[in-house]
């Protein structure tokens, strides 16, 4: 070796720097001595030496560091081929195992520093160096060594991985993959079966506990069972998988946590339900901010915004996360408010609190009327209209204020009727009104409820003339007796309520071209207008309601416009023959609970001149009588009875059952022949064929005792 060649950090293929192997057990140094001896040539290359000078086996040189039994050892290792652990000492345990160790070995070793004897100095500073700077060169070189052998570093690392990854899908095969948490559960690692333990185990009592959630700002809870929600076990493991093969993945594992979630199963029905009940609880409209009044304070309301259940998406959550046991977030849609709490605040102190700082005085023509500011409140509100809330003035109740004390000087209009003394018609006179134009009055009141004084306002009247004129109805030609006609034969409770239409229709005038509906003139009749439960005909049978008899009613006015030569403008006749109304020549009628019409007995005065009805109840008869002039005799023809159809016997009600012989039903045609009163010269002639059904036997049985 060149003498000018000094000692290098690294240049050999294996001992750049050697490893100080600890020392062997006593009794064994003989032996590897002589092993020394035989490979002394092998060995001993690796030793470094100082330039200028060789070693001889077994043989101390000058300037060159005498091995001690620790380094024999070593070099015995190293050059053992037959045991395969020690072909890669270096390689596997260098670093690891006996680094530290033999860099680190008691200030007496010989072997503990190999730099060339020459270099005194650095020798005796390397002695003397702390053990900080003895790991930093320890670490130092260990790297120059890994530095200088990748590829055989790299190929021990791969070997270890390779071994890893095959002992590790040997042993895992078919188990949940590492990593893995269902619900929060950890199953990774676990077989299919014991996952599918553990699962049961930990989410079956969550399954029947209930689902907290929140939604906006609506915290509740509902029922799993009530939403039909149960969890599909087979299915879910199936989607946790197993072990991957890829190594990577496996490696990743080793670090990760990847949540699967449950396969949820569900009836369509119960969870669509429980969805709606959802939404109820969540669900609600945004709140504009707004004003109300409590008595005459104003009280503001702050603007809430609407929302709405996104459906859909919360589905979705809950269907895979509904065993959790976590508070559940459901997503909702907000839905904006116009009016925002400035907008509030500026309507209460410039519009709500001076409305009702004071009252407002009404002056009427002779009287005063004064408008509270509790009248004033109950009559204001506000609506929202561009991001501002707007006064509204509801009328009816501003005048309900105010209206009473304003009445005496208010004259209301009267129309001309017909009275009769007697037997004979009289013209009530007309009277025309004078009343207050409200709308005209309390047009100014929003400006006047801004004022802190000054509050007044003027009513303004106007004259309302008479529908019908006291000259209007002398007119008419209401002078004498058109036509009459009387039923009787009704029931106490059915002749009470034949009594009240009776008084509402008496008087009527029908004016020439005017049609007269009985329902829209007398509006529903129940209870509240004095009208009584009795009998009726419900749909082929007899039954009871408010009203009951009024048909009886109709079937007499029926009859008299039918001789008056009224025109026919629609009425319906029973379903059944009633003995006591003429056959082919009877109407009935029928109104729902709420007073609109079903079945109407309607009639046209197509004459030129006026008819006024005149009512005479008894309690045994009801007559209705036609006052007019009259222009036509009419004649009724009734035909044969035909098509006879024979009733069926049935049983009646176990309770308060009533006992028939029942009757046939049959067909029958009336014929009405209108003359001219004057010539007796025929106007027309009108045929109705009317089909009765037959009413049915009825038979009551004996109850059991």
């Amino acid at each position: 070796m060149p003498q000018d060649r000094q000692w290098p950090e690294s240049h050999s293929e294996q001992t750049d720097v050697l490893p100080v192997v600890p020392p062997r057990p006593e009794g064994g140094g003989a032996q590897h001595g002589n092993e020394h001896a035989q490979h002394g040539n092998e060995t001993t290359q690796h030793i470094p030496q100082t330039p200028g000078e060789s070693a001889t086996p077994g043989s101390t040189t000058p300037g060159s560091t005498t091995p001690g039994p620790a380094a024999q050892n070593y070099a015995t290792q190293s050059s053992t081929a037959q045991d395969p652990t020690t072909q890669n000492y270096a390689a596997q345990n260098y670093a690891t195992q006996n680094y530290a160790t033999q860099n680190f070995a008691a200030a007496d070793s010989p072997t503990r520093d190999l730099r060339p004897v020459g270099d005194a100095t650095q020798s005796t500073q390397s002695s003397q160096s702390t053990p900080a700077e003895q790991a930093a060169r320890a670490a130092q070189a260990l790297k120059e060594w890994l530095r200088s052998k990748p590829a055989l570093v790299a190929g021990a690392v791969l070997g270890a991985l390779v071994l890893i990854y095959g002992l590790d899908v040997l042993v895992t095969n078919g188990d949940v993959p590492r990593g893995v948490t269902v619900a929060g559960v950890e199953v990774g690692g676990l077989s299919h079966t014991e996952a599918e333990d553990l699962l049961r185990k930990q989410l079956e009592p969550r399954m029947n506990q209930p689902v907290a959630f929140v939604a906006g700002d609506v915290r509740d809870q509902f029922e799993p069972k009530e939403a039909g929600l149960r969890l599909d076990w087979k299915a879910t493991l199936e989607q946790a998988g197993d072990q991957p093969l890829n190594p990577f993945t496996r490696i990743a594992s080793f670090f990760t946590t990847t949540e699967v979630g449950v396969v949820t199963q569900a009836e369509p029905n119960q969870l669509e339900n429980a969805m709606a009940a959802l939404r109820n609880k969540i669900d609600r409209k945004p709140a504009e901010g707004n004003i109300v009044f409590e008595g005459a304070t104003p009280v503001p309301v702050e603007p809430k915004k609407g929302q709405e259940l996104d459906v859909e998406r919360a589905r979705a959550t809950i269907l895979a996360h509904w065993v959790s046991g976590q508070r559940l977030t459901l997503p909702v849609r907000s839905t904006p408010v116009t009016i925002t709490p400035e907008a509030v605040q500026t309507a209460m102190e410039q519009i709500a609190k001076p409305a009702v700082s004071a009252p407002v005085v009404v002056h009427g023509e002779g009287a005063d009327g004064s408008l509270e500011p509790e009248e004033i409140a109950a009559g204001l509100s506000f609506a929202a209209e561009n991001g501002a809330l707007v006064p509204k003035l509801d009328q009816k109740k501003i005048v309900a204020g105010v209206e009473e004390e304003l009445a005496s000087t208010e004259q209301e209009g009267k129309d001309a009727t017909i009275v009769f003394d007697g037997d004979q018609p009289r013209v009530e006179p007309s009277v025309d009104g004078n009343q207050i134009n409200w709308g005209e009055t309390l047009k100014p009141l929003a400006e006047v409820l801004k004022k802190p004084d000054g509050r007044e306002l003027t009513a303004l009247y106007e004259k309302k003339p008479a529908k019908m004129t006291t000259e209007d109805a002398n007119k008419l030609g209401i002078k004498e007796v058109i036509s009459e006609f009387t039923t009787g034969g009704f029931a106490a409770d059915s002749g009470v309520n034949i009594r009240r239409v009776a008084e509402q229709v008496n008087g009527a005038i029908v004016k020439p071209g005017e049609t007269f509906s009985l329902n829209g003139h007398t509006g529903p009749r129940t209870k509240a207008q004095g009208y009584v439960e009795a009998g009726i005909i419900d749909h082929g049978a007899p039954g009871k309601a408010v009203g009951g008899g009024i048909s009886q009613f109709a079937t007499t006015l029926y009859n008299a416009s039918y001789f008056a030569g009224m025109t026919d403008a629609g009425h319906k006749e029973h379903s059944y023959y009633i003995s006591r109304y003429p056959e082919g020549r009877e109407a009935t009628v029928f109104q729902n609970p709420d007073g609109s019409s079903v079945i109407d007995l309607r009639f046209t005065n197509d004459s030129p001149t006026g008819v006024a009805i005149q009512t005479i109840w008894t309690p045994s008869s009801i007559t209705v009588r036609m006052w007019g002039t009259k222009h036509y005799d009419v004649q009724s023809v009734t035909g044969d009875r035909t098509n006879f159809v024979q009733p069926q016997t049935t049983e009646g009600p176990k309770e308060d059952c009533v006992p028939s012989e029942g009757a046939p039903g049959f067909t029958v045609t009336d014929t009405r022949i209108i003359r001219d009163a004057s010539t007796g010269a025929e106007i027309r002639s009108e045929s109705r064929t009317v089909k009765y059904n037959p009413q049915n036997k009825i038979v009551c049985k004996k109850r059991d005792d």
